[in-house]
C-alpha cells in the first residue's frame, strides 16, 4: 500500500513538472521538427526517390528471365493417313500384303509416323544486355538522381518552413502575454480610477458624469481584456499544437518577460548572392532546369537506333530436336537485336520542341525566381532598418507618455485636473505601451523573415511577411513518367 502510494506521487509530481516546464524558442522548434508531419512525408519522399534512383541503376545490366509452361493435348499427331496408306500399298503388292510381315512392317511405319504430344513442357531462359539504347538509359539514371537532390531540397525547404512558423507563433503568443499584462494593468488603473471618481462624488467634488464616463472606459477595457485573454489561449493552443503537446497542457514560454530580450537598434545589411546560394527554392528551379534537359535527350533517343544482345537457353519435352521422343533436351542460341525508327521523325521531332519549350519554361522561372529572391532580400532588410527604427520612436512615446500619466495623477490627486484629462492620459498611456510591445515583437519578427530570405526559409509575399507566393513545386511526377516509358520499351526489348 505505501509503495502504491509513493508511485501515486511521484507520478503527480512529475505531471506537474511537465505541466510546468518552461519551453525556450529553440525547445519548440525541436518539439515542432520531431511531431511535424508533413516533415515525415517528405523523409519518406527522399527514401522513396532514392530507392527510384538505384532502380535506374540496375538498367545497366543484363535482364536474365526464366519462362515454363506445360500443356495437356487430347489427341496426338499422325503425320500420315495411315488406312489410305494401307490400301495403296496393299493394291501394289497384291497377295504380299497379305503375309504377315506386311502387317508388321505397317505397325512399324505407324509407331514412327506418330508423334506422342499429349504431355508438353517447355522452359526457356533469356538474357537481354542492352548495348546501345539512344542515351535512355544514361539519362534515366541522372534524372532519378536530380530528382532525389531535389526531394531533399524540398524537405529542406519544409524544415525551414516549420521553423518559420514556429517561431512566427512563438512570438504570437509572447506579444499576447504581454498584451493580457497590459490589459491587467489597464483595468487595475480603471478601477482605481472609479474607486477614487465614487469617493470624490460622495464628497461633492465631481459629477455623475464624470462617474459615467470612467465606467464607461472600464467597461471598455474589460472587453479587451477578455478578447485578449481568449487570444492567448488560442495561440498557446497552435503552438502546443505545432510541438506536438497536448493542447490542455498550459505552455510556459522562456521570454514571457519582453524586457529581457530587448536588443539596442542597429542598421542592417544582406548580400544577396547568399541568398542565392541558399535558397531551396532556387535550388529546386534548378534542379528542375536539368532535369527537363535530361528529357529532352530522351525523346531525342527514341530517334536513334537501339541495340541488344540477347541470349537464351530453350528445353522442351518432347524432344523437338530428335524426333519427339518423350525425353528433356535443350539447346542455346544468341543473337543481336537493332531496332530502327524508320517512320516516327516528324512526330519525334515536334516533341523533342516540346521538350525544348518546357526546358526554356524552367530557365524563365529560374531568372524570375532570382529577380524576386533579390527584391525581397532588400525588402527584408528595409523592414528590419524600418523595425529598429519604430522601437527607438516608440521608446521615447512611452517615456512621454509614462511622465504624462505621473503628472497626470498628481494633478487628479490634487483636484487641478478633470478626469477626462486623466483618462486621456491613461488611454495614451496604453497605446504608447502597445505600440512598445508592437515595435520589439516586429524587431523580432523581421529578423525571423531575413533569416528566412537568406537561409533558405521558405519564401514569403513581397508585400507581407504572413502570405506565401504560389511556386512550381517540381515533384517525382515526371520522373514516374519517364520510368514507365522506359519500362515500356524494355519490354519490347524482351519479347
Amino acid at each position: 500500500m505505501k509503495r502504491f502510494v509513493v508511485l501515486v506521487a511521484l507520478l503527480v509530481s512529475s505531471g506537474y513538472a511537465s505541466a510546468g516546464r518552461t519551453l525556450t524558442l529553440e525547445e519548440c522548434r525541436e518539439l515542432a521538427i520531431q511531431n511535424n508531419k508533413e516533415l515525415k512525408i517528405s523523409g519518406e519522399k527522399i527514401k522513396m526517390a532514392g530507392y527510384e534512383k538505384n532502380a535506374a541503376f540496375t538498367k545497366y545490366f543484363p535482364q536474365l528471365s526464366a519462362t515454363g509452361a506445360y500443356m495437356w493435348n487430347q489427341k496426338d499427331i499422325n503425320l500420315l493417313d495411315m488406312g489410305a496408306l494401307s490400301t495403296s500399298i496393299g493394291g501394289a503388292l497384291g497377295p504380299i500384303a497379305q503375309l504377315p510381315v506386311f502387317g508388321k512392317l505397317m505397325e512399324g511405319v505407324d509407331d514412327l509416323q506418330h508423334l506422342d504430344i499429349q504431355n508438353i513442357w517447355v522452359g526457356s531462359v533469356s538474357l537481354v544486355q542492352p548495348v546501345f539504347m539512344g542515351g535512355k538509359i544514361i539519362n534515366y539514371n541522372q534524372i532519378t538522381k536530380y530528382a532525389k537532390q531535389l526531394a531533399e531540397s524540398m524537405n529542406d525547404q519544409q524544415l525551414q518552413d516549420v521553423i518559420c512558423k514556429t517561431d512566427e507563433t512563438y512570438w504570437q503568443v509572447i506579444s499576447l502575454v504581454n498584451k493580457k499584462k497590459l490589459a491587467d494593468a489597464y483595468v487595475d488603473l480603471l478601477r482605481k480610477t472609479d474607486h477614487d471618481m465614487t469617493a470624490m462624488i460622495n464628497e461633492g467634488v465631481a459629477t455623475e458624469a464624470d462617474g459615467l464616463s470612467v465606467k464607461v472606459k472600464l467597461n471598455e477595457a474589460e472587453m479587451a481584456q477578455t478578447k485578449v485573454d481568449n487570444g492567448l489561449a488560442l495561440s498557446r493552443m497552435l503552438l502546443a499544437q505545432i510541438c506536438g503537446l497536448p493542447l490542455e497542457d498550459p505552455l510556459v514560454l522562456a521570454d514571457e518577460d519582453i524586457e529581457s530580450f530587448l536588443t539596442e537598434p542597429s542598421v542592417t545589411a544582406a548580400d544577396v548572392n547568399e541568398a542565392f546560394m541558399n535558397r531551396n527554392e532556387l535550388k529546386s528551379l534548378d534542379l528542375a532546369t536539368k532535369i527537363y534537359k535530361r528529357k529532352e535527350r530522351i525523346v531525342l533517343s527514341d530517334m536513334l537506333p537501339n541495340v541488344a544482345f540477347m541470349a537464351n537457353y530453350l528445353v522442351t519435352n518432347p524432344n523437338s530436336m530428335n524426333g519427339f521422343k518423350n525425353e528433356f533436351a535443350g539447346m542455346f542460341n544468341v543473337g543481336v537485336m537493332v531496332k530502327v525508327p524508320l517512320s516516327g521523325w516528324w512526330e519525334g521531332s515536334y516533341k523533342r520542341n516540346s521538350a525544348r519549350a518546357e526546358t526554356r519554361i524552367k530557365s524563365l522561372e529560374l531568372q524570375d525566381a532570382r529577380e524576386k529572391v533579390e527584391l525581397q532580400v532588400n525588402q527584408s532588410v528595409y523592414k528590419v532598418n524600418e523595425a529598429n527604427k519604430k522601437l527607438i520612436v516608440s521608446t521615447r512615446n512611452m517615456e512621454n507618455a509614462e511622465e504624462n500619466l505621473r503628472h497626470a495623477n498628481l494633478g487628479f490627486e490634487e483636484g487641478v485636473i478633470p478626469a477626462l484629462n486623466l483618462m486621456q492620459a491613461q488611454t495614451a498611456w496604453v497605446s504608447a505601451r502597445s505600440c512598445l510591445i508592437d515595435a520589439q515583437i516586429e524587431v523580432k519578427l523581421t529578423e525571423v523573415y531575413l533569416t528566412k530570405a537568406m537561409e533558405s526559409w521558405g519564401m514569403s509575399s513581397l508585400e507581407e511577411p504572413g502570405t506565401r507566393i504560389k511556386w512550381m513545386n517540381t515533384d517525382l511526377i515526371l520522373l514516374r513518367t519517364l520510368s514507365k516509358s522506359y519500362n515500356h520499351k524494355s519490354q519490347i526489348i524482351n519479347s
